[in-house]
């Protein structure tokens, strides 16, 4: 419970016909935290085999696949790609070509379609004012002594044009038709440049028809009407096509996709593997328990053809062994605020338990209304039980549990979404009433003494596991610093409870002095203790002297900040009372104008009034006082907690699998 998952270092020595085979095996069970070791002769001489060319080929398919998918409106499909048989490249370009050259037919001939219906449309569109014009289209302008300009102008241009023109041109205005109007205008040939002038200063924009010989405006409409249906029941054809070929190529494509996001999986990891001529060399972490599991494996996968050296990391850096987290569903959601500072390395304590106490009842002290609690614990209760990922289901137990908190503290204050009757009898204790303003910050400053107490104290078991045993007991979150920051606090509730008491000076000097004085020769006694282990060493002594007041300036240094740190992040904890005064203080306000709004008498209208502003005063209150309770908690476990043990440095376990999800999704 309070440190990661044992880990087994693996090495295993197969066939190199059995690697891939070994492989997918591994892709499996999802055990091991695949490795690249250096080729060498304490590994296998020669490099991993080069995928480089096979890998790009792998995601120019993988483009392509969605490229299609995109094109055939196909969704996504996701699984386990575990189970997918091997297929090689070759083979899925085989099956792939055929589906796309089907595809782009179908789906060029429908934007074929789609372009000409555009063109029919707008043909029709320039026809049908001009179905009152008995004359051919071809023959309009087709004189050989009169100009004809048709077209459409704005309506309200048409009686300025009137006035420009030169007589003897006549201007045809027809019923105006989405908004302008239909105009044919005619004049003598020789006048044509003066009247094309004209027309562009009315805005007229002429209309070239592209009709038949012979055929007037209302035949052409016609004929586009007619192509129009002609064309729709074409493209209906052409979509109910499309969408059965997409239907029917759907299974084919997520199978082509799993199987070329397997091959390429296996490509990466056949590229980690160092090797002999004949065989290959399998490197990696695996959880402790789950070793027999990997051995079973092996020997039905390769038939007995294999090695297999587990290794305790013993000897390995703590930096270099991978983390896995396991809990309990109900700790499992504090994984998510400890990940999101960083892991533990190895053989550092693991807070998830700690963070677990801390949180919930930091957050329900901050969030304190039974009746907003309610609301938290319910939603996430729907979410637990409903929610298709185990991400949502955690979220909703970490809901659960502080909405229960907050209900708990809630029924303590005595506030049903900010209903504050119950003030004053035994289960009312008003946030904002003189005796509850000091109660409360009391409350968070002992809560912020154990907060700290409790990450010193884990900084110095940390140090201790790790040998490092003048840190344990002389740095500033170690030993010393946790005989200075008690001997402070009793000196100091010593004195605020008998202030005439003057300060014993033996007793200062044993929880002041000596702990400052320890803290200061930490960093000289470590450099000395490291010269003396690396007597021998081609060192300068101008080096060694100039390293030696580095060393005791930063020793100065850390003394201070020590003195600094501990005081402001034991104040930091006030905030607990201020936020759960700011709480109760928003529902107040509302019920201030509640209050207000019942002395106006404004009946029925009142009486909506006041419901209307009760309800938006607890959802504000929920979700900005409720989302400030959350980030306030996560600073304080961050600043204040984890900043006294907690190196955030480890790496995550990311075991080896196959899956549908491409790399970074």
């Amino acid at each position: 419970m309070f440190k990661p998952v044992a880990m087994q270092r693996l090495s295993a020595v197969v066939l190199e016909r059995d690697q891939r085979a070994v492989l997918r095996g591994l892709g499996r069970l999802r055990v091991l935290h695949l490795e690249q070791a250096q080729p060498g002769p304490d590994t296998a001489p020669l490099p991993p085999a080069d995928h480089a060319a096979e890998l790009a080929q792998a995601d120019g398919m993988l483009v392509r696949i969605d490229g299609l998918r995109l094109a055939l409106s196909l969704f996504p499909r996701q699984g386990d790609a575990a189970d997918i048989p091997e297929i090689a490249l070759s083979e899925v370009e085989g099956a792939l070509r055929p589906i796309e050259e089907k595809a782009s037919e179908l789906l060029g001939r429908q934007q074929d379609l789609k372009r000409r219906m555009a063109h029919a449309a707008s043909m029709l569109r320039q026809a049908l004012p001009f179905r009152g014009i008995e004359v051919p289209l071809d023959q309009l302008g087709g004189s050989m002594f009169f100009h004809f300009a048709v077209g459409t102008m704005p309506p309200q241009n048409l009686e300025a044009l009137r006035g420009r023109v030169a007589p003897r041109t006549v201007l045809l205005p027809l019923a105006a038709y989405e908004g302008r109007l239909p105009l044919v205008a005619v004049t003598a040939l020789h006048r044509k440049d003066e009247l094309e002038s004209q027309l562009r200063e009315a805005a007229f924009e002429p209309i070239t028809f592209r009709a038949p010989a012979d055929t007037t405006a209302a035949m052409f409409a016609q004929e586009c009407r007619e192509e129009q249906e002609f064309l729709s029941k074409d493209f209906a054809g052409t979509d109910r096509l499309l969408t059965r070929f997409a239907r029917d190529s759907d299974e084919a494509l997520a199978e082509l996709n799993r199987a070329v996001l397997v091959e390429r999986k296996i490509l990466e990891a056949e590229q980690a593997l160092p090797r002999t001529e004949e065989t290959v060399l399998v490197t990696g972490w695996a959880p402790a328990d789950a070793v027999p599991a990997v051995r079973r494996m092996l020997e039905e996968v390769t038939r007995g053809r294999y090695v297999l050296q587990a290794q305790d990391p013993a000897e390995v850096p703590d930096a270099d062994v991978p983390i896995l987290l396991r809990h309990s569903w109900i700790l499992r959601p504090f994984e998510m605020i400890v990940s999101g500072y960083g892991l533990p390395t190895y053989r550092e304590l693991e807070p998830t338990l700690f963070v677990a106490i801390t949180y919930v009842v930091m957050f329900g002290m901050m969030f304190g209304d039974a009746g907003h609690g309610a609301v938290l614990a319910l939603a996430g209760l729907a979410a637990a039980l409903a929610g298709r990922s185990v991400r949502v289901r955690d979220v909703g137990v970490l809901l659960v549990l502080l909405g229960l908190s907050s209900a708990a503290f809630g029924i303590y204050e005595g506030s049903y979404f900010g209903i504050t009757r119950w003030h004053g009898e035994e289960l009312g204790h008003n946030p904002l009433s003189r005796h509850m303003l000091i109660a409360l910050t009391g409350v968070a400053l002992a809560i912020g003494v154990a907060v700290i107490s409790l990450g010193v104290v884990l900084n110095m078991i940390n140090r201790f596991r790790r040998g490092d045993v003048v840190g344990g007991l002389l740095d500033k979150f170690g030993a010393a610093g946790a005989v200075f920051y008690w001997g402070v606090l009793a000196l100091a509730m010593k004195y605020a409870a008998v202030q005439e008491a003057g300060l014993v000076w033996p007793v200062l000097v044993a929880v002041v002095v000596l702990p400052l004085a320890a803290v200061v020769l930490r960093e000289p006694l470590q450099f000395i203790l490291a010269r003396r282990a690396a007597r021998g060493a081609p060192h300068g002594h101008a080096a060694q002297e100039a390293s030696l007041v580095e060393a005791v300036l930063g020793s100065f240094v850390d003394a201070f900040e020590m003195v600094i740190r501990l005081a402001a992040n034991t104040l930091s904890f006030v905030r607990l009372a201020g936020y759960a005064i700011s709480h109760a203080a928003i529902l107040m306000a509302t019920f201030v104008m509640v209050a207000q709004v019942q002395k106006a008498a404004l009946g029925p209208l009142g009486d909506g009034l006041q419901v209307l502003l009760i309800v938006l005063g607890n959802a504000v209150a929920i979700a900005l006082e409720g989302t400030v309770a959350l980030v306030q908690a996560v600073r304080l476990e961050y600043y204040e907690f984890f900043g006294k043990f907690f190196s955030g440095s480890g790496r995550a376990f990311r075991p080896f699998r196959l899956t549908v999800e491409k790399q970074g999704t």
